[in-house]
């Protein structure tokens, strides 16, 4: 593995243990906090919430996949081909990133099974029925908070200058899932955290690969349009 590889992980898996201890026991309260925010609040968190699903991310991302391919093998133009080749690369970070984050949180929902707080009167914030394979036990981690993890740090990964605002739009659907009573603050953490990995772990795979990122002196992934440093 490679070594900056290495090292940006386990400060993610640190930074995700020590929010999700630090979160957890006010998880209760601050689930209770945030369903009894003013209704024109949870209004518009409802409105926003669905934008972190998994399915039109990954169906639309394929999709665009297939339809690059396709122009760039039927194209003569070798700059349209390129072009579609590269659109192409860019579908394909995102449905990789996306997919294997899909993946990679059903199965821990699924090790977990966690209670989602609409059962917080019968069983508790801290129920756990491993392998119960019903969605009312999947609160942990966020699905649509490793989702938009996965959507917003591909982005923050291609384009680094705006990285606060895709981490800000990231965070935003994280919270609605909490103010719309369907996770609690700890799952949303991990989800987000875990999402943001796949993302930059991906991105090594296609700089390894030359594709879309080159390696910096540390070995971080950078956008190949990115301007390198002075003396590198």
């Amino acid at each position: 593995m490679n070594r900056s590889l290495a090292t940006s992980s386990l400060w993610i898996l640190a930074t995700t243990a020590i929010l999700v201890a630090a979160l957890v026991p006010f998880d209760p309260l601050l689930s209770e906090r945030a369903q009894g925010l003013p209704r024109g609040v949870v209004a518009f968190n409802e409105r926003i919430t669905d934008f972190g699903t998994f399915r039109w991310m990954i169906y639309g991302s394929g999709f665009l996949v297939i339809l690059t391919y396709v122009v760039g093998r039927a194209s003569a133009d070798e700059t349209r081909a390129g072009r579609a080749r590269t659109g192409g690369r860019l579908s394909l970070y995102f449905f990789l990133t996306i997919g294997a984050t899909s993946a990679l949180v059903h199965l821990v929902k699924l090790i977990v099974g966690r209670a989602r707080p609409a059962l917080f009167a019968e069983y508790g914030a801290y129920s756990l029925t491993p392998f119960a394979y019903d969605d009312l036990y999947s609160s942990f981690p966020s699905g649509h908070s490793a989702a938009v993890g996965a959507f917003f740090g591909a982005f923050s990964m291609l384009v680094p200058r705006l990285r606060p605002l895709f981490l800000l739009g990231a965070l935003a659907i994280g919270v609605s899932r909490v103010v719309v009573g369907a996770h609690y603050p700890s799952d949303v953490a991990a989800g987000l955290l875990l999402g943001l990995w796949t993302a930059i772990a991906t991105a090594y795979l296609f700089a390894r690969a030359n594709w879309l990122f080159r390696f910096d002196a540390r070995g971080w992934p950078l956008p190949k349009s990115a301007t390198p440093p002075k003396g590198q």
